[in-house]
């Protein structure tokens, strides 16, 4: 994968929660169209809609990171809320689920042993 692009209709409030999780900004930013984050060897690009669009689920977006449990720490220590805490799954994943502000599910993971 090269890229994923997500919809907002308040890319101030997108950038925010996506920098308060360690993504870098490459490109765009809070009056931007498009603002895209580099991450690893791919990107994560943000689509300013009008707000009146509406925005409907669509799937979930899986980001490795180096310790799962950190993330979660990170997370809590924002004030943001996840579905679950981190839990080990039968398919040899550590993982747990978050929201971002327009509802796009991300699941943050590392892979066991």
């Amino acid at each position: 994968m090269s890229a994923i692009t997500l919809a907002t209709n308040n890319m101030k409030k997108s950038i925010r929660f996506y920098e308060s999780l360690g993504f870098v900004m490459l490109y765009g930013g809070n009056d931007a169209e498009l603002t895209s984050f580099k991450v690893e060897s791919s990107f994560l690009n943000i689509v300013n809609l009008c707000r009146d669009a509406p925005l409907n689920w669509w799937g979930r977006v899986i980001f490795y990171v180096e310790d799962v449990d950190e993330m979660y720490d990170r997370v809590i220590a924002l004030g943001l809320l996840p579905e679950f805490s981190p839990r080990d799954a039968r398919w040899g994943e550590r993982y747990f689920h978050l929201n971002d502000p327009d509802g796009h599910e991300l699941s943050f993971a590392q892979p066991i042993g």
